[in-house]
């Protein structure tokens, strides 16, 4: 899929396909403590560098696609600054989606590369879905991570860091037929 840079009008465009709430996207703990819940994802918790917490990314397209969501990050426990992230796409997708996103970094080298400013997911990393409803690998060609049946289930699925990064993601709702990862462009900036 080609990349465009996004703007204004995928922010508009974005919030009225899936009206996202700003109560929702304040709500940090929780969103944290659905993937600790998650028996795939703990042992990133306790051995990471630090890691992106995004509560809720909108996505919607109809050919032209985008996601927007705001999130924060934390070095070693503690936060250290807020970020963006945007993607817009042109291609076949149909539907909206709201789903949360956690970006594991496992040392200091990919913290300080995802902090450096502005930085994108190129196409060989990929996501792990931690939702029941949708257990199906999230992502772009490559078979670096496996799938989950949720936090619940205690299934416990293939994962590992790639290029010192590992992604999860857990859908809040809708149906979108595109879900790649891949071209996430994040803007960073600390506090």
């Amino acid at each position: 899929m080609k990349k465009i840079k996004a703007g204004f009008w995928v922010r508009v465009f974005l919030l009225s396909t899936c009206f996202v709430s700003p109560a929702v996207a304040d709500n940090y703990s929780k969103t944290i403590s659905v993937y600790q819940q998650s028996e795939a994802v703990q042992p990133f918790f306790n051995n990471c560098y630090g890691y992106a917490v995004f509560p809720i990314i909108g996505k919607g397209g109809a050919v032209i696609g985008g996601a927007f969501g705001n999130g924060q990050v934390y070095k070693k426990g503690t936060l250290s600054g807020k970020v963006s992230l945007v993607k817009l796409s042109v291609g076949f997708q149909l539907g909206g989606q709201a789903f949360s996103e956690i970006i594991f970094f496992q040392d200091k080298r990919s913290y300080d590369e995802f902090t450096s400013g502005d930085y994108e997911f190129d196409a060989s990393l990929s996501a792990v879905a931690i939702t029941a409803g949708a257990q199906a690998k999230v992502g772009t060609e490559g078979g670096t991570a496996g799938a989950s049946a949720g936090p619940a289930t205690g299934v416990q699925a293939d994962t590992h860091y790639t290029k010192g990064m590992a992604v999860f993601v857990h859908t809040k709702g809708g149906l979108m037929y595109e879900a790649a990862i891949g071209g996430q462009k994040f803007s960073f900036t600390p506090l």
